[in-house]
Parts: C-alpha cells; sequence; structure tokens
C-alpha cells in the first residue's frame, strides 16, 4: 500500500476533495481560504483508518507543505494549512508523508510560529488556533523531531514561543496541552540541552515573570524526570564548579533554587547539600547572596527545612557571626519571619540574637530591636522571656537610634497586651516589667531619653487621648502596679514637666516687661535654661531665641503659650492651645521646618495632657470605689488594699505638682468625707493634700473651711502624725495633754506641735520654750524609762523600734522644727540645742550613758541627732553658730558602725547639698566614703559628688552670681576637704602610714571629679589654693604644731596628686583664691612653715617620689580601720565586735593634743629612717 502511495506520489498530481477546485496562486487570497478551509474539513474527518484517502490526498499533503504555504504572507491562509499540517501528521501517524529533514524543520518551525496566535484570546481565528494546538498536543507531533540534527533549536523555539504566548486570559485546556505538550518532549528525550534548559528556567527568575500560568507551567515541566536531572548539573555546575558560562542564568542560580524550593521542597534534595559549601565561601558577596537564599527559604511559612537538613541549619546560624557586617544584618532581619513562621526555632536562635544584641555595629543591635519587636507584635508566645530581655538591655545601648527603638518597641507591646488586653492575662503578666523599665530610663541624662519616657508615657502607658474617666482608671491602676524607683521617676517626671512649665511663664512675664538692657539679660538667662530641657540644646538655643521674639511680635501665640502654661488650664484646652500654636507656627511651603519641630518638643512637655480639675475629681472618685469596694481592683490584678495605698500616694504626689486642679468644691468635699474617715491612712493622706491645695481656700471655698477646721483639730488631737496648719487653734490642749508615762500617745501631738512651732511661729514660739526646755529635754531626752533590748543587731525595722526611741526622735525634730520657726539665736537656744546633739553623737546615741538602751536605738538617734545638726546647717543664723568640732563630729557619722546610719545620713546630706541649702564644706564630708568598706556606698557617694558639682557649676552658668562665688565654685571644696581630714580623729600620729594613703585616697576621691574638667584652668586655681593653705595656720588650733603638722602634711599629699595627674598645675592661677576664715588664719609670712615652694624643694621632692603605690580609683575599698564598719544591712546580722569602738574612737578624738614640733624636711627624713628599706614608709605613690 505504502509503494503504491509512493507511486501516485511521484506522479505529481494533487487531488482536492469534493468541491475543492486547485488551489495555486492564481486565484485570490479570499477563495484561497474559502477552498482551504473545504480542505481543512476534510482531512479534520479522516481517521488513521482511512486507507484509501490516506493514498488519495498524499500529493495534497505533500502539496500543502511547499514554501508557497509555509510562506503565504496572509495570516488565515497560513493558520489553516498549519491545521491541515496537524491532522496530516495524525492521519498518517506513526510516518509522515514528509521524509526530507529540512522540509520536516521547515514544517515544525511553520507550525510554531502558527502558535503565537493563541495570544489574542479574544480574536475571531483563537478557536482554530486552539484547535491546532490541542491537535499537536494530543498526537505529540513534535516527537518526531527527535531524529533530526537540529532537533534542539525546534523545541526551543516552541518553548520560547509558548511561554510568550501563556497569558491570564487562557483557560485551563489551553495551560494543559501546553504543558503536555512540553511534557512528551521531555519525557521521550534523553537530555535536555543547556538552551532548552535555560528557557524554561528564565521563567523562574523574578525580572523575567510574566504570569502565574507561565510560572505554573515551567514548574510543571520541571517535574519530569530527565529536566530533573539535567537542572541538578547545571545548579552542580554553576555551584561546585563554578562555571558560569555554562549559562546566561548563571547569575540568577540563587532565584532559581528558591523558585524551585518553593514549586516543591522536594526537587532539589541533591542541591542543597551543596549550599553548606558556599556558606563558608571567602567571597563576601557570595556568602550574602546564599544568605539571602537560606533566610528566604527557613523562613517561609510551611519551611520544614530546618528539620529535614539540620547540618544547613546550623551551619546557616554560624553566619549569625559572619564577620562581614551585611551578613550578619542578614541574618538578623530573617530571625523576625523565622520566629514569626516557626516559633520551634526561637530556642536555636535565641543566643545567636543574645550576641548579636551586644554587636559593635548600630545597625545590627538595632535590627535585633526590629526582628524580636516585630515577632512580638504579632503574637507575644512568639518570643520567649530571654529574647525581650535582650530588648530591654538595649534600652541602655550607647546609641540613642538603637535605645530609641528599644523603649518604642517596648512600649507598643505594652500597650497592646497590657493596656488594650489582648493575649489576656497571661501576656499581661508576662510584661508586667515594662511599664517599670520604661520609666527607669527616665533617671538617664541624655535629655533625649527622658523626652521620649514623658512621650511613651503620654501615647502608651497613660493615653492622653483616652476619656478622662478610662484617662485616670488607667493612671490608678497603672501607678499601683509600679516599683518604688518606677514611681520616683514618674513623680520626678511631672516635677521636671511642671518646673518647665513655669520657666515658660517666667519667660512669658520677661517678655511682658518694658524693654532694657537688664530685662534682655533676665530673658536671654531664661532662655538659656529652657534651651537645656530641650534636645540638642546646641541647635535648640537659637530657635527658642527665635521663638521669644515671635512671642514678643505675636500677641495671639503669646496669649496661647500663656493660657497653656496657666494652672488652671484643662486637657481640652490644653490641645486647642497647642494646635492653634503649631498651626500659626508652621508653614505648607516649608515641609520640613526645625524651628517648628523644636517648639513642639517644647508644647509636648509643657501640655498638661493628663492632669486638669476634672481629672482629679475623676481620680478621688475611683480611689473612693475602691474604699467602698465597688472597684475593679481584683480585675484589674490589684490587691484592693494595694490600690488605695497607691491612690492616695498618686493624690499626694499630684497635690505637689498640680495644686490648683484640686480647687473645686466637688474635689474638696470628696477630700472631707475622706478625712472624716475612720481609716487612718486614709485620713492622713487627705491631711496632707488639704496642705499642699488648700492655701487659697479660704478665700474661695469658705464653706469647706468652716467645716474642715473642726475636724483638723480633732485630728490633731487624736489622730495621725502629719497635721496642717489650719489646725493651729489645737495647740494649747496639745500641750496640756503630753504625759511621759504614756510615750505612745506622745508621737502624734510632738509631731503636731513641731509642725506648728515652725509654720506659725509668731504664735507659739514663746509657749513652746519652756516645752523644750522642762519636758523635751529633761524629761524625755534625758530619762530612759524603758530598758532596751539586748541584742547584737546595730538595726531594726521600723516597726520594732521602741515607742521611747521614736518619742525622742520627734522631740529631737521638735527642737529643730522650732528653732527654724524662730531663725535667730537671740536666746542661745540654737547654742543648747547643738551642745544636746553633739553631746548625743559624743555618747553613741546613749546620751545618759547608763547602758540601758539598745544598740538598734542608739542608732537611731545617733542618725536623728546628725541629720538634725544637717537641718539647722541649712539656715544661715544658725550655721554660724556651728563650731568646727561639731561640724566635724557630724561628719565623721558617713563613718557610723551602722551600715543604715551611714546610708540614710548620706542621703540627708545629698539632699540639703542639691538644694544648695547646705554650705559647701558639707560636701567635703563624701571624702570620708572613701573609707567605706561597702562597694556601693562608695558608688553612690561617687555619684553624689558628680551630681553636686555639676549642679553648682550649672548655676553659676545660670546665675553668673560672682558674689557667690566662694559658697558654690566646686574647687572651694578642697580646702574643706584637706581640713577635715587633718581632723580625722583616726589621724593621731603624723608618720602613720596606713592613715596617710587612707587620706590620700580621701583626696583623690575627691579630687578626680573636681579635676575632671579643667575649665579656666581650675588645676592651677587649686593648686593656689593649697598653696596659700602652706602660708596659713589652722583656724581651729593655731597654736598648735602638731595640728598645723598635719594640715601641711595633708597638704603636700594634695600637691602631689595634683601634680601627677594634671599637666597644666603650673599654669597662672586666673584669681587669687580666697580661703574660709573659719578655717585658716591669714596668711603668716614669718612664721616657721614656709611656704608650697620649700616643700616641693629636691630632699622632699625625693622622699614622696619614693612612694611607689598607685593611686585607687575612686570607690575603691581600703584595708583600714575603715573596714571595721559593717558592710552589710544590720537587720538580719549581728554587729562586729571591733564595731562599737570604731564608733566612740572617731567621736571622742575630734580634738588633739599637742606633743613636739618638726620641721617638715626632719619629719620626711623621720618618717622613712625607722623603717628597712624594703618596707619604705612611702609606698604610697602619689605620681
Amino acid at each position: 500500500m505504502m509503494a503504491h502511495s509512493k507511486a501516485r506520489a511521484t506522479d505529481g498530481k494533487v487531488t482536492y476533495p469534493p468541491g475543492v477546485k486547485e488551489i495555486s496562486d492564481k486565484i485570490s487570497k479570499e477563495e484561497m481560504v474559502r477552498r482551504l478551509k473545504m480542505v481543512v474539513k476534510t482531512f479534520m474527518d479522516m481517521d488513521q483508518d482511512s486507507e484509501e484517502e490516506k493514498e488519495l490526498y498524499l500529493n495534497l499533503a505533500l502539496h500543502l507543505a511547499s514554501d508557497f504555504f509555509l510562506k503565504h504572507p496572509d495570516k488565515d491562509v497560513r493558520l489553516l494549512v498549519a491545521c491541515c499540517l496537524a491532522d496530516i501528521f495524525r492521519i498518517y501517524a506513526p510516518e509522515a508523508p514528509y521524509t526530507s529533514p529540512d522540509k520536516l524543520k521547515d514544517i515544525f518551525m511553520f507550525i510554531t510560529r502558527q502558535l503565537k496566535g493563541l495570544e489574542d484570546t479574544k480574536s475571531a481565528q483563537f478557536n482554530r488556533y486552539f484547535y491546532l494546538l490541542e491537535n499537536i498536543a494530543w498526537v505529540k507531533s513534535y516527537n518526531i523531531c527527535f531524529e533530526l540534527e537540529d532537533s534542539n533549536e525546534i523545541f526551543t523555539q516552541l518553548y520560547r514561543t509558548l511561554f510568550q504566548v501563556i497569558n491570564n486570559g487562557h483557560n485551563q485546556k489551553v495551560h494543559m496541552h501546553m504543558v503536555d505538550l512540553m511534557s512528551s518532549i521531555i519525557c521521550e528525550g534523553d537530555t535536555v540541552s543547556q538552551e532548552l534548559l535555560d528557557t524554561v528556567l528564565v521563567n523562574l527568575v523574578p525580572a523575567h515573570k510574566v504570569c502565574a500560568q507561565c510560572v505554573c507551567m515551567s514548574t510543571t515541566t520541571h517535574k519530569a524526570t530527565h529536566f530533573l536531572i539535567d537542572t541538578h548539573i547545571f545548579f552542580n555546575q554553576v555551584l561546585m564548579l563554578g562555571k558560569t558560562s555554562v549559562s546566561d542564568l548563571s547569575e540568577h542560580v540563587f532565584d532559581l533554587i528558591l523558585e524551585l524550593y518553593n514549586i516543591d521542597s522536594h526537587l532539589l534534595l541533591s542541591v542543597l547539600p551543596q549550599l553548606e559549601f558556599k556558606l563558608k565561601s571567602n567571597d563576601n558577596d557570595e556568602r550574602l547572596q546564599v544568605v539571602k537564599l537560606l533566610a528566604k527559604m527557613f523562613g517561609a511559612k510551611d519551611s520544614e527545612l530546618a528539620v529535614q537538613n539540620k547540618p544547613l541549619w546550623q551551619c546557616y546560624l554560624g553566619r549569625f557571626n559572619d564577620i562581614h557586617v551585611p551578613i550578619r544584618l542578614e541574618c538578623v532581619k530573617f530571625a523576625s519571619h523565622c520566629l514569626m513562621n516557626h516559633p520551634d526555632l526561637a530556642k536555636d536562635l535565641t543566643e545567636y540574637l543574645r550576641v548579636r544584641s551586644h554587636d559593635p555595629e548600630e545597625a545590627i543591635r538595632h535590627d535585633v530591636i526590629v526582628s524580636i519587636v516585630t515577632a512580638a507584635k504579632k503574637d507575644l508566645s512568639l518570643v520567649n522571656d530571654a529574647l525581650l530581655n535582650f530588648v530591654k538591655e538595649r534600652t541602655l545601648d550607647k546609641r540613642w537610634r538603637v535605645r530609641k527603638e528599644a523603649m518604642m518597641g517596648l512600649a507598643s507591646i505594652y500597650r497592646k497586651y497590657s493596656l488594650q488586653g489582648e493575649g489576656g492575662r497571661e501576656a499581661s503578666k508576662q510584661i508586667s516589667w515594662i511599664k517599670d523599665k520604661l520609666l527607669h530610663i527616665y533617671y538617664q541624662n541624655s535629655i533625649d531619653d527622658r523626652l521620649l519616657v514623658e512621650r511613651v508615657f503620654a501615647q502608651y502607658m497613660v493615653p492622653h487621648n483616652l476619656e478622662t474617666t478610662e484617662r485616670m482608671k488607667c493612671l490608678y491602676y497603672l501607678y499601683a502596679t509600679l516599683d518604688t524607683n518606677a514611681v520616683k521617676a514618674l513623680n520626678e517626671m511631672w516635677k521636671c514637666q511642671n518646673l518647665l512649665r513655669n520657666h515658660v511663664k517666667d519667660l512669658l512675664d520677661l517678655i511682658k516687661k518694658p524693654k532694657s538692657e537688664a530685662s534682655s539679660k533676665a530673658v536671654f538667662a531664661k532662655v538659656m535654661v529652657i534651651t537645656r530641657n530641650l534636645p540638642d540644646p546646641g541647635k535648640a538655643q537659637d530657635f527658642v531665641k527665635k521663638l521669644a521674639q515671635v512671642l514678643d511680635d505675636d500677641q495671639r501665640i503669646r496669649e496661647q503659650l500663656e493660657t497653656l502654661v496657666s494652672p488652671t488650664c484643662s486637657c481640652k484646652q490644653a490641645e486647642v492651645c497647642v494646635r492653634d500654636i503649631t498651626k500659626k507656627l508652621g508653614s505648607p511651603k516649608q515641609p520640613s521646618n526645625p524651628f517648628l519641630e523644636m517648639v513642639k518638643f517644647l508644647l509636648e512637655r509643657i501640655a498638661p495632657v493628663h492632669i486638669d480639675t476634672e481629672s482629679i475629681s475623676a481620680l478621688i472618685k475611683q480611689v473612693n470605689k475602691s474604699i467602698d469596694g465597688t472597684a475593679d481592683d481584683e480585675e484589674e490584678g490589684v490587691p484592693t488594699e494595694e490600690a488605695i495605698r497607691a491612690g492616695l500616694e498618686l493624690l499626694k504626689v499630684l497635690s505637689f505638682t498640680h495644686p490648683v486642679s484640686f480647687h473645686s468644691a466637688e474635689t474638696f468635699e470628696s477630700l472631707l468625707g475622706c478625712l472624716k474617715m475612720d481609716d487612718e491612712k486614709v485620713a492622713e493622706a487627705a491631711l496632707q493634700i488639704f496642705k499642699n491645695t488648700g492655701s487659697k481656700m479660704e478665700e474661695s471655698f469658705p464653706h469647706i473651711k468652716s467645716v474642715l477646721l473642726p475636724v483638723l483639730q480633732a485630728k490633731a488631737k487624736r489622730g495621725p502624725p502629719p497635721l496642717k496648719q489650719e489646725g493651729y487653734t489645737c495647740m494649747f490642749p496639745l500641750h496640756k495633754s503630753l504625759d511621759p508615762a504614756n510615750l505612745e500617745q506622745l508621737i502624734t501631738p510632738l509631731t503636731t506641735l513641731g509642725h506648728l512651732a515652725q509654720l506659725a511661729p509668731e504664735q507659739f514660739a514663746a509657749p513652746l520654750k519652756s516645752l523644750v526646755a522642762n519636758f523635751i529635754v529633761k524629761d524625755l531626752l534625758m530619762n530612759d524609762r524603758i530598758p532596751g533590748k539586748k541584742t547584737t543587731k546595730l538595726w531594726v525595722p521600723d516597726d520594732e523600734v521602741s515607742p521611747e526611741t521614736l518619742a525622742k526622735i520627734q522631740g529631737i525634730k521638735l527642737m529643730v522644727r522650732w528653732l527654724l520657726g524662730v531663725k535667730n539665736n537671740q536666746s542661745k537656744s540654737g547654742n543648747s540645742t547643738l551642745r544636746m546633739l553633739t553631746a548625743i553623737l559624743h555618747s553613741d546615741g546613749d546620751l545618759t550613758e547608763q547602758g540601758r538602751m539598745g544598740k538598734p536605738d542608739m542608732s537611731r538617734l545617733r542618725l536623728a541627732a546628725a541629720c538634725a545638726l544637717l537641718k539647722l546647717a541649712q539656715e544661715p543664723c544658725y550655721h554660724e553658730i556651728i563650731t568646727l568640732e561639731q561640724y566635724q563630729l557630724c561628719a565623721l557619722v558617713i563613718n557610723d558602725e551602722c551600715y543604715q546610719v551611714r546610708q540614710c545620713f548620706s542621703q540627708k546630706l545629698h539632699r540639703g547639698l542639691c538644694r544648695l541649702r547646705l554650705p559647701l564644706e558639707y560636701m567635703a564630708v563624701f571624702a570620708l566614703c572613701a573609707k567605706d568598706p561597702v562597694k556601693e556606698r562608695r558608688a553612690h557617694a561617687r555619684q553624689c559628688l558628680v551630681k553636686n558639682v555639676n549642679i553648682r557649676r550649672e548655676y553659676l552658668k545660670q546665675h553668673a552670681a560672682i558674689n557667690k562665688l566662694f559658697s558654690l565654685l566646686p574647687e572651694y571644696v578642697v580646702p574643706y576637704t584637706i581640713h577635715l581630714l587633718a581632723h580625722d580623729p583616726d589621724y593621731v600620729k603624723v608618720q602613720d602610714i596606713e592613715q596617710l594613703k587612707e587620706i590620700k585616697e580621701a583626696l583623690w576621691f575627691v579630687l578626680e571629679i573636681i579635676m575632671a574638667k579643667n575649665e579656666n584652668n581650675s588645676h592651677a586655681f587649686i593648686r593656689k589654693m593649697v598653696e596659700n593653705i602652706k602660708q596659713t595656720k589652722d583656724a581651729q588650733a593655731p597654736t598648735d604644731p602638731k595640728t598645723n603638722e598635719k594640715l601641711y602634711t595633708v597638704c603636700d599629699v594634695a600637691m602631689h596628686i595634683i601634680m601627677s595627674k594634671s599637666t597644666t598645675y603650673s599654669l597662672e592661677s586666673p584669681k587669687d583664691p580666697v580661703l574660709p576664715s573659719r578655717f585658716f588664719t591669714k596668711p603668716d609670712k614669718v612664721g616657721l612653715f614656709v611656704t608650697s615652694s620649700s616643700v616641693l624643694k629636691p630632699k622632699a621632692a625625693n622622699i614622696l617620689g619614693a612612694v611607689n603605690k598607685p593611686l585607687s580609683t575612686a570607690g575603691k575599698q581600703l584595708q583600714s580601720k575603715a573596714s571595721r564598719m559593717e558592710t552589710t544591712s544590720n537587720d538580719d546580722s549581728a554587729s562586729n565586735p571591733g564595731s562599737p569602738q570604731r564608733s566612740k574612737t572617731r567621736y571622742k578624738h575630734v580634738m588633739f593634743s599637742s606633743t613636739s614640733l618638726y620641721p617638715l624636711e626632719m619629719l620626711l627624713h623621720n618618717l622613712v629612717n625607722p623603717f628597712p628599706a624594703d618596707q619604705a614608709f612611702w609606698s604610697l605613690n602619689l605620681h
């Protein structure tokens, strides 16, 4: 049959189907299309079993494959011919009627070109194009090409065409036929050429993706075994052998791996292990690409790669410690996706994130925070406590950007899970520490940190946009759950905002004054003060000056700002004022306005967005609900008693910072109700609030005062200790009812009398004089009625202190308050009181010295006497009469044997110095803390010194108070320190080696801080002061040679510290120092002891230079007699057996007797000679 067909084919005669005339170039295009459609219909109806028809139309099949049709210019003709050829391949299969390889290539390339018509799904001919695709896919016509040499070219062109035409408009059938066509070629072939591989893979490269069907089609193709093998070979060549020239897609190899992995994670099982090799490459960029790839693969939502390929996972984790910064950064960014999609991997990531949270690169530390916070905000259960602690640690980072991100991240977590309650009570409990930590940051010195805490508080912790009742409820329960330090920070925040508000108010008052040179200077000084409360004070200074000018020119803005800083401004008014001011100062033409940003910062700090009269009323109602038991305390997780206590404390604080907000009849009536309650704590808080807010009560609320006074009188007799100025009429009944036999009932009356004496001295100063002399001193302080408990403890808790001791403490306070109210020493009562206080210190707290008092009671009385001395020293009239011996005795309390006495005394001392109330010589007392054996105490003393030095320097800058220079300049603490150390009772012998070591450490304890800044050549000024001391005598004992000798020896030690630590000490002093006349006599130019120039001449210098022990850093523990002081709290431990003698020694030997007189050089010589060379006294290094 085939032979016969070939015979028919060779005769050249073409037989057409019935009704179809000859198709040639002699007919029109329209006629040709009509005849071809009939031919297509004929071939379409034929099947493979129609042998006669196959033989009949063989020549027609050959004719249709001629160049005339294959190259015909009309696309309709070409489409019909292609359909005919597709059917011919179907009918004559498995042997096509075309035997020439070139002809077969031309035919299949022709059919491929016609498939481009599939692109337009709306074309009238689309169905015929679809028929063509369906036919060749079903018959697998292209498989004939495997026998051709140019098969790769044909297949590549077919694949390219199909990937070009596929689009989102095609239905599932079109997609299926295309996939079948391509898959049949790959499955039937032995190998896949690189060109064909590239044609398929390029559609997976993100930059070349056209549509989802294209990717899907490429995806399905990849599942063919041959194709998969060749794909693996390609990746192996690129990854392992580095053959990037094998394909243009080599540079996209990582994108391809990711796409194939997303298609099916099992496709590249043999390729993934090679990525471990690439992770260890020496090429930074290559490692970075692999890290980015694996980050997406490990972090994908349903990825199980970390579990399936643990070696690769561990190798990837190692890149967290890569030397290349971008790689570490990429790993850290990946962490958030991993935490969110694979919580089970958090334990693997924790340690690596911990290390990276301390990375030297700021960007990496920043992104660690972002990753953890992002995951936590999605679901708190995704992050463990360790990860949250990393964010917590970064709130103290050295870089502001990192600190800010950490603080804002914690704030957003707190708002979501605590404030908004998402995640339930367990989640809220897990992050309950955040509120405390955020407020603790307010203790930082940076103004940026403090401003951010204020913003976080206003927006995240107690959102200012809440309705008043909700806002106060939120504040109420927040305050109840804060720790002690957080409460102090919050109180300080309100205090600072209030202070800045007053500064702005003062600026407005100064601007309204008539212009003058003095007013201009005052305005500038106030501008400088406000500037220091804003970020970047250097730039802020110009902006605040500009604001002052704007306020001077624009009355409307000035009025708005006056309303804003007014104590009566409500929260709603504040919002309106801030909006109007920023709108007036803003400019749409200037989107970036640094001046406006600074003004916003200022307005943000001074605007009362939380507290006003309405808020206080709502807060008191909330407290009353808790008292009545109708509040939701338990639901909020706060015990009712704790809520009430915190609410009352909050009201007391607000009454101090926002007193005017309490001025409403409703608020005062509520407070009156609290005052009448039987609960002493509630009544006590109400009394304190009335004291802070009732200054104008008589004018504005007379009906309230008429009800209040009888209640105050009753409370003064039987109520708690704190009383108010309004209760002075109850003075005389209290005076008559004092009974020393009933010690517990003495405490409240004594407290009352003390406050009355200080607040209303005109009415009560005279009656109290006899009370103090006869009752307080003789009956109370000079008698020990109840024997103290025998114990080795030096301190007990407050509730264990005996009533008699508490009464004696209140008696001491009453004497001091009485003197502070009188404010004069005309009756010499001040001298008598000072002698009484020093007697208590001399006797170790046991004034009667009968041995009936317990050690804890003695400690309490020593502390009370020392604090009373500090209180009197803050009043100029009493400071003048405090003798140097009394001052020195008071100073020694900072070395008391009892830890709590040392602690409380130093806190009182620090407070008085910070307020600039205590004279400068009291700052020298901190030098004695160098002997404290407890590291924390030494560190605290150093912090106190630093803060006091800074406060005084800032004050001098702001006020330029030349007349106060002597009392404020920190450098003037040096002569006081030298004098105090020269009179240390432990310094008995001039040649006492150990004591000189302690003196050196104490001097450096102060000098290190004073000399930290060499402003205006202060080192030379200090040197000059020490030299001047050598030209004077000790005013405390000017005729005692030994006393002066010790003074000069301490000067020598100080001089050598200055010389060894400064390079500018030898310059000219900017001013001639003035030494305090109370401590030093006038310069003695003809005295035995010469100037410091002789002190430092060769022989003396050589002796001092032999000292070879390094100066310890400030706060280093000294092995000296001071080590006998208690190093821990005394509440639950016995005192050191040697401690009591220590106290007596330091108190009873403040004065020294004269022994013998040595010239300085002889003294230094004798100090060295008694010792062998290897035990030289000058082991102390002053260099």
